[in-house]
This record gives structure tokens, C-alpha cells and sequence, in this order.
């Protein structure tokens, strides 16, 4: 039974990695269900199995990657106490998630706003979800005094929305440079967009690991 269990786990991944690329090659609406059953070496009977219909697919491919950005930028930010540092941080993570998954980014950025009213929806939600999570940044921070009083409701948008053009840029960029390198603009552009003053950050790249390293001097 659990060997069975582990099969069917390992093809329903299969299935999302094929349709990932897929979605991001051809695009969301060229795309058929028969298209991923070539590609995952399964029926089509197969697919239906595991998800009643290709959107069904895509939906879980929405909440994969919004999963994984959420529980990433979580664990970021508990290792900080100061909330404008949280928020460099997620912002830090952000940019490091979607330059090591390419596709996922096209998936989320590109494709996800292309597919039509059905996902209109889920998108509002999952944008409103991380303006939020950025709002209460920086309501802490204007709570605690580290800046001034401002209006965070329209700064969290024009966080998120100056982060969701740098990386859609970068993903529809035939040539793109490494992502990471957007992070010391950015990350100045928008401390400064709520009165901390900052330069760009001198390492933005660990040495070590490869990770993102945000400076923690302002």
C-alpha cells in the first residue's frame, strides 16, 4: 500500500514538472491535457487521475509556488526582529526563489495573468496576500518609529509591483542577467520610497553559498 502510495506521489509531481515546462513553452491556452500525458510518459486517463482537468493542473501549480515563496520569505523573516529588516529580507528571498526556478517564474508572472477570468481571481488573492504580508512590515515599522508616518497601503503596492516588473523583465529577457543582481538597486529605491535612507547594498551575493546576502547597514 505505501509503495503505491509513494508511485502515485511521484507521478503527480511528474505531472506538475512536465505541465510547468509545457505551460511555459506553449502557453497556458495552446496547452492540452494530451500534450503533458506525451511528456510524462502517462495516459490521459492517467492525468485525469490525478487532476479532474488542466486547469486543475495549473491551479496547483499557482499554489505550489506560492507556497514555496510564502513558507521561504516566513523562515526569512523569523531569523530578524527588526521589521524593515524582515522586509529586505523577503524581498531578498523573493528574488533568490525565482532566480533558481525560471520556469516557475514565467509559470506565476507571465502565463498565470494570461490564462482569463478564471484565475483573475486566485491571482488577486495571491498578490493580496504578499502586499499584506509587506503592509504589516512596515505598519511595525511605523509603529516602532524606525519611519515616518505614511500611507502603507499604497507602499506595499509600489513594493510589490516594482519587485513583480524587475522579475518579469528579467524572465521574458532573452538574455538576462543573474537576478540577484537587481537586489541593491531595488532594495535601495524602496527603503528610501519609505524615508530610510540607504545605498546599495556593497555584497548582495554570499561568497559561500551563492545566496543573497542583504547588508544590514543603512
Amino acid at each position: 500500500m505505501r509503495v503505491e502510495q509513494e508511485r502515485r506521489q511521484r507521478r503527480h509531481e511528474r505531472i506538475l514538472e512536465v505541465a510547468s515546462r509545457i505551460f511555459c513553452e506553449k502557453g497556458y491556452r495552446d496547452t492540452a491535457v494530451d500534450d503533458i500525458a506525451v511528456q510524462a510518459e502517462t495516459s490521459k486517463g492517467g492525468i485525469y487521475f490525478h487532476f479532474p482537468n488542466k486547469q486543475a493542473i495549473f491551479a496547483a501549480l499557482l499554489d505550489r509556488t506560492t507556497a514555496l515563496l510564502r513558507s521561504r520569505v516566513e523562515a526569512a523573516m523569523a531569523r530578524e526582529s527588526d521589521p524593515i529588516r524582515q522586509a529586505e529580507v523577503a524581498l531578498a528571498v523573493v528574488l533568490e526563489t525565482f532566480a533558481s526556478h525560471r520556469t516557475l517564474a514565467r509559470l506565476f508572472l507571465v502565463e498565470a495573468p494570461g490564462t482569463g477570468r478564471e484565475f483573475h481571481e486566485r491571482l488577486r488573492a495571491i498578490r493580496g496576500d504578499f502586499t499584506r504580508l509587506i503592509q504589516d512590515r512596515l505598519d511595525a515599522a511605523v509603529g516602532q518609529e524606525v519611519i515616518p508616518p505614511l500611507d502603507t497601503a499604497i507602499a506595499s503596492r509600489v513594493w510589490f509591483g516594482a519587485l513583480e516588473e524587475v522579475v518579469t523583465a528579467w524572465v521574458l529577457a532573452d538574455a538576462p542577467e543573474a537576478l540577484e543582481k537587481s537586489y541593491p538597486t531595488l532594495r535601495a529605491l524602496l527603503l528610501r520610497s519609505v524615508g530610510v535612507p540607504a545605498t546599495p547594498a556593497t555584497t548582495d551575493v554570499d561568497s559561500n553559498d551563492g545566496r543573497l546576502n542583504p547588508a544590514r547597514s543603512r
